[in-house]
């Protein structure tokens, strides 16, 4: 059988490659490869990258969607041409078509897909699976594809591909440059914060098998990746089932290593002997989320940390060597009043972090999703882009006067 995977091009008003991975897709792939001629075609490749390898994605602007029309920022598609992928599927015949998905307001990339798809490999099946596909199932069938597959159960996929899937194991990682990698080690989160769609992924949290773990670490460096972004929601929880013996594996092997946080570690459980662990297993950049300072807020939200929890993660992280740590705050969410958001960033850098703004999407089926209504409409996912949504909810000025406050924040460390 003849698969083609596909990393979508994105319609937003920003993008950028902060370790942004189809890995969902790719443990997939993993699981077929016995079975299958696999090919991938990935729109989201950036060539000019930094020593992390994060880079920006070449994009065009493009005409904004109605619903954005009392936005004051210019729309763009971001990745390879449109017309690079028709000629790519003129050249092959393909069975399937594995598209993974992210952001639910991303889904004109997916429509693109779909269409080009339909239209020069009609004989192929179509199959959408990932983030906009669980949270949006309906929507996301509306865009033509064969099936939908809604969160982890697989089934629908082995039955349409007619595949016996072997079990987990390392991804398909094609070996073409890569610059990075991704591993989770844990899948869930023990924590139901209002604002995350954790939960609805994966009830239960629990660690995976750690040579499972380690296999992937290998196959990462055997095709020359030397940056590896956790994606995990909850890294340090029980760490000693998880992480600690992970990277015990990875110090033996004495491999020059570059670890990432994109996630965020949760500032509660970075204990001094974790921090210490953290720095000689090569953790090269270090990201907090602490959302806002209020500590009520948190309260509200889920209670994942409060602002003692931050103060101490960060003496631990310092005192083990850590130069640089970025602290993530919400901006835009419905609560945003009770945050004190100005506050929240003086604070974070008072206690020599650097600021990182998060813009808040309301994700389906949260807590916090139910809250956001008055500016924007659940039903039509583009509503839920977190540019507009945190311009509508705190309003142009207000949003350029936080982000020129961390800048300017952010320079003086």
């Amino acid at each position: 059988m003849r698969v083609l995977l596909v990393n979508p091009p994105i319609y937003d008003f920003t993008a950028y490659d902060f370790w942004l991975r189809p890995y969902g897709m790719q443990r997939v792939a993993g699981r077929i490869r016995h079975a299958c001629r696999l090919s991938f075609f990935d729109f989201l490749h950036s060539r000019q990258r930094d020593s992390w390898g994060r880079g920006p994605y070449p994009n065009k602007y493009v005409p904004k969607p109605k619903v954005f029309s009392d936005i004051p920022r210019r729309y763009r598609r971001y990745g390879k041409p449109r017309e690079e992928f028709r000629e790519y599927l003129k050249k092959d015949s393909f069975d399937a078509v594995l598209i993974q998905t992210m952001m639910t307001y991303w889904y004109p990339g997916v429509r693109e897909v779909v269409e080009d798809l339909r239209d020069l490999q009609p004989l192929a099946k179509i199959i959408l699976g990932g983030v906009y596909a669980t949270l949006c199932p309906e929507h996301a069938r509306s865009l033509g594809a064969d099936i939908v597959i809604e969160g982890f159960n697989l089934d629908p996929l082995w039955n349409i591909l007619s595949i016996e899937p072997i079990p987990e194991g390392v991804p398909f990682w094609p070996e073409t440059g890569q610059k990075y990698g991704i591993i989770k080690l844990t899948e869930g989160c023990p924590f139901r914060c209002s604002y995350c769609a954790s939960s609805i992924f994966k009830p239960e949290f629990s660690e995976r098998p750690t040579a499972e773990c380690l296999a992937e670490l290998e196959q990462l460096l055997r095709i020359g990746v030397r940056n590896i972004a956790f994606y995990d929601d909850a890294l340090l929880y029980r760490p000693g089932r998880g992480l600690v013996p992970f990277l015990q594996g990875a110090i033996r092997e004495k491999i020059p290593l570059s670890f990432h946080t994109p996630n965020a570690l949760n500032a509660r459980f970075i204990t001094e002997n974790i921090a210490q662990l953290l720095v000689k297993a090569g953790f090269a950049s270090f990201f907090i989320g602490l959302e806002s300072r209020s500590d009520s807020w948190h309260r509200a939200t889920g209670g994942k940390v409060n602002t003692e929890d931050f103060v101490t993660a960060v003496r631990h992280l310092q005192a083990a060597g850590v130069q640089s740590i970025t602290t993530y705050i919400i901006v835009g969410h419905p609560d945003s009043d009770a945050q004190g958001l100005e506050q929240s960033l003086a604070f974070a850098h008072e206690n020599g972090t650097r600021v990182l703004l998060s813009e808040f999407s309301p994700v389906p089926g949260t807590e916090d999703s139910k809250k956001s209504t008055a500016w924007a409409d659940l039903e039509e996912p583009l509503s839920h882009n977190k540019t507009a949504f945190a311009l509508r909810r705190l309003g142009p000025d207000r949003v350029n006067r936080l982000k020129d406050l961390s800048r300017a924040l952010n320079s003086r460390l």
